[in-house]
Protein backbone atom coordinates (compact mmCIF):
# COMPACT_ATOMS: atom_id res chain seq x y z
CA UNK A 1 0.00 0.00 0.00
CA UNK A 2 1.32 3.44 -0.94
CA UNK A 3 1.59 6.31 1.51
CA UNK A 4 1.18 9.75 -0.07
CA UNK A 5 2.66 12.57 2.03
CA UNK A 6 1.17 15.94 1.08
CA UNK A 7 2.81 19.29 1.68
CA UNK A 8 0.40 22.14 2.48
CA UNK A 9 1.69 25.58 1.36
CA UNK A 10 1.84 25.73 -2.43
CA UNK A 11 0.52 22.19 -2.76
CA UNK A 12 -2.91 21.97 -1.09
CA UNK A 13 -3.21 25.67 -0.14
CA UNK A 14 -2.40 27.90 -3.10
CA UNK A 15 -3.16 31.21 -1.37
CA UNK A 16 -0.34 32.92 0.58
CA UNK A 17 -1.11 32.99 4.31
CA UNK A 18 0.75 35.75 6.17
CA UNK A 19 -1.31 35.10 9.32
CA UNK A 20 0.87 32.06 10.09
CA UNK A 21 4.00 34.23 9.96
CA UNK A 22 2.50 36.77 12.37
CA UNK A 23 1.33 34.02 14.75
CA UNK A 24 4.76 32.36 14.82
CA UNK A 25 6.56 35.66 15.37
CA UNK A 26 4.22 36.65 18.21
CA UNK A 27 4.73 33.22 19.80
CA UNK A 28 8.52 33.45 19.87
CA UNK A 29 9.21 37.20 20.19
CA UNK A 30 6.40 39.76 19.82
CA UNK A 31 8.95 42.54 19.27
CA UNK A 32 10.12 41.04 15.97
CA UNK A 33 8.77 42.80 12.88
CA UNK A 34 7.20 40.67 10.15
CA UNK A 35 10.12 41.53 7.86
CA UNK A 36 12.41 39.52 10.17
CA UNK A 37 10.81 36.38 8.81
CA UNK A 38 11.82 37.18 5.23
CA UNK A 39 15.47 36.99 6.25
CA UNK A 40 15.13 33.33 7.21
CA UNK A 41 12.21 32.15 5.09
CA UNK A 42 13.12 29.49 2.60
CA UNK A 43 10.34 27.62 0.81
CA UNK A 44 9.89 24.15 2.29
CA UNK A 45 11.88 24.82 5.45
CA UNK A 46 10.36 23.78 8.79
CA UNK A 47 8.92 26.34 11.19
CA UNK A 48 11.30 25.11 13.90
CA UNK A 49 14.33 25.75 11.67
CA UNK A 50 13.05 29.24 10.82
CA UNK A 51 12.44 30.07 14.48
CA UNK A 52 15.92 28.84 15.45
CA UNK A 53 17.40 31.09 12.76
CA UNK A 54 15.31 34.07 13.90
CA UNK A 55 16.29 33.70 17.55
CA UNK A 56 19.82 32.39 17.10
CA UNK A 57 18.97 29.52 19.47
CA UNK A 58 16.32 26.89 20.10
CA UNK A 59 12.93 28.29 21.20
CA UNK A 60 11.27 27.38 24.48
CA UNK A 61 9.08 24.27 24.51
CA UNK A 62 5.78 26.14 24.50
CA UNK A 63 6.35 28.22 21.36
CA UNK A 64 4.54 25.89 18.99
CA UNK A 65 1.35 25.67 21.03
CA UNK A 66 1.32 29.44 21.42
CA UNK A 67 1.72 29.87 17.66
CA UNK A 68 -1.13 27.47 16.93
CA UNK A 69 -3.47 29.23 19.39
CA UNK A 70 -2.51 32.68 18.13
CA UNK A 71 -3.09 31.57 14.54
CA UNK A 72 -6.66 30.60 15.35
CA UNK A 73 -7.21 33.94 17.12
CA UNK A 74 -5.83 35.96 14.20
CA UNK A 75 -7.33 34.01 11.32
CA UNK A 76 -10.25 35.79 9.75
CA UNK A 77 -12.20 35.18 6.57
CA UNK A 78 -10.58 32.53 4.39
CA UNK A 79 -13.28 32.34 1.71
CA UNK A 80 -10.71 33.52 -0.87
CA UNK A 81 -8.36 30.60 -0.16
CA UNK A 82 -7.79 28.35 -3.14
CA UNK A 83 -6.88 24.70 -3.51
CA UNK A 84 -5.80 23.09 -6.76
CA UNK A 85 -8.73 22.46 -9.06
CA UNK A 86 -10.29 19.10 -8.22
CA UNK A 87 -8.15 18.56 -5.10
CA UNK A 88 -10.93 16.96 -3.03
CA UNK A 89 -11.89 14.65 -5.90
CA UNK A 90 -8.28 13.59 -6.47
CA UNK A 91 -7.76 12.89 -2.76
CA UNK A 92 -11.03 10.90 -2.61
CA UNK A 93 -10.00 8.83 -5.63
CA UNK A 94 -6.56 8.13 -4.19
CA UNK A 95 -8.22 6.98 -0.97
CA UNK A 96 -10.66 4.80 -2.95
CA UNK A 97 -7.65 3.16 -4.64
CA UNK A 98 -6.19 2.28 -1.24
CA UNK A 99 -3.55 5.00 -1.07
CA UNK A 100 -3.00 6.20 2.50
CA UNK A 101 -2.88 9.99 2.85
CA UNK A 102 -1.00 12.08 5.41
CA UNK A 103 0.28 15.63 5.79
CA UNK A 104 3.98 16.41 5.65
CA UNK A 105 4.48 20.11 6.19
CA UNK A 106 6.89 22.61 7.65
CA UNK A 107 4.13 24.44 9.51
CA UNK A 108 2.92 23.53 13.02
CA UNK A 109 0.30 20.77 13.08
CA UNK A 110 -2.43 23.00 14.55
CA UNK A 111 -1.98 25.49 11.72
CA UNK A 112 -2.00 22.76 9.07
CA UNK A 113 -5.16 21.20 10.52
CA UNK A 114 -7.01 24.54 10.67
CA UNK A 115 -6.10 25.08 7.04
CA UNK A 116 -7.37 21.63 6.04
CA UNK A 117 -10.60 22.31 7.91
CA UNK A 118 -11.12 25.67 6.18
CA UNK A 119 -10.38 24.07 2.80
CA UNK A 120 -12.79 21.17 3.44
CA UNK A 121 -10.00 18.56 3.26
CA UNK A 122 -9.81 17.44 6.91
CA UNK A 123 -11.42 14.05 6.29
CA UNK A 124 -8.50 12.92 4.13
CA UNK A 125 -5.75 13.41 6.71
CA UNK A 126 -6.09 11.34 9.90
CA UNK A 127 -4.77 12.49 13.26
CA UNK A 128 -1.63 10.72 14.45
CA UNK A 129 -0.22 10.46 10.94
CA UNK A 130 2.21 12.59 8.93
CA UNK A 131 4.73 15.01 10.41
CA UNK A 132 4.84 18.74 11.14
CA UNK A 133 7.17 21.71 11.41
CA UNK A 134 7.49 21.81 15.20
CA UNK A 135 8.70 18.21 15.38
CA UNK A 136 12.11 18.68 13.75
CA UNK A 137 14.26 21.36 12.20
CA UNK A 138 15.15 18.91 9.41
CA UNK A 139 12.56 18.09 6.76
CA UNK A 140 14.20 14.74 5.99
CA UNK A 141 13.63 13.76 9.63
CA UNK A 142 9.97 14.76 9.23
CA UNK A 143 9.64 12.32 6.34
CA UNK A 144 11.26 9.57 8.40
CA UNK A 145 8.89 10.32 11.29
CA UNK A 146 5.85 10.17 8.98
CA UNK A 147 7.04 6.82 7.60
CA UNK A 148 7.53 5.46 11.11
CA UNK A 149 4.05 6.57 12.19
CA UNK A 150 2.51 4.87 9.17
CA UNK A 151 4.67 1.75 9.47
CA UNK A 152 5.73 2.18 5.84
CA UNK A 153 9.09 1.69 4.14
CA UNK A 154 10.52 4.53 2.01
CA UNK A 155 9.99 2.52 -1.20
CA UNK A 156 6.24 2.50 -0.48
CA UNK A 157 5.89 6.26 -0.04
CA UNK A 158 5.70 9.34 -2.22
CA UNK A 159 6.03 12.97 -1.14
CA UNK A 160 3.97 15.57 -2.99
CA UNK A 161 5.28 19.12 -2.69
CA UNK A 162 6.06 22.28 -4.61
CA UNK A 163 9.64 23.28 -3.81
CA UNK A 164 13.12 22.02 -4.64
CA UNK A 165 13.65 21.43 -0.91
CA UNK A 166 10.59 19.14 -0.82
CA UNK A 167 12.13 17.13 -3.65
CA UNK A 168 15.66 17.07 -2.18
CA UNK A 169 14.58 15.94 1.27
CA UNK A 170 12.28 13.27 -0.14
CA UNK A 171 15.16 11.84 -2.12
CA UNK A 172 17.44 12.03 0.93
CA UNK A 173 14.86 9.96 2.83
CA UNK A 174 14.64 7.44 -0.02
CA UNK A 175 11.11 8.50 -0.93
CA UNK A 176 9.81 9.22 -4.41
CA UNK A 177 8.94 12.89 -4.99
CA UNK A 178 6.35 14.62 -7.15
CA UNK A 179 6.53 18.38 -7.66
CA UNK A 180 3.04 19.79 -8.28
CA UNK A 181 4.50 22.91 -9.88
CA UNK A 182 5.61 20.67 -12.76
CA UNK A 183 2.16 19.18 -13.38
CA UNK A 184 -0.34 20.51 -15.89
CA UNK A 185 -3.18 19.61 -13.49
CA UNK A 186 -3.59 18.22 -9.98
CA UNK A 187 -5.43 15.23 -11.43
CA UNK A 188 -2.13 14.01 -12.95
CA UNK A 189 -1.36 12.76 -9.44
CA UNK A 190 -3.79 9.89 -10.06
CA UNK A 191 -1.52 8.52 -12.80
CA UNK A 192 1.73 9.30 -10.97
CA UNK A 193 0.79 7.86 -7.59
CA UNK A 194 -1.23 4.90 -8.87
Amino acid sequence: MTLALFDVDGTLLLTPDRVAVRAILEAVDPSLPEEAFTRVARPGQTALRQVEQLLGHAPDEGWCGRAERRYEELLGDTSSWRTPEGAAEVLAELERRGVRLALLTGVPEGIARVRMDRLGLTRFFPEGQGAFGCESNDRTELIELALERAGVQPADAVEIGDTPLDEQTARAAGVRSIRVDRLSSFSELLELIG
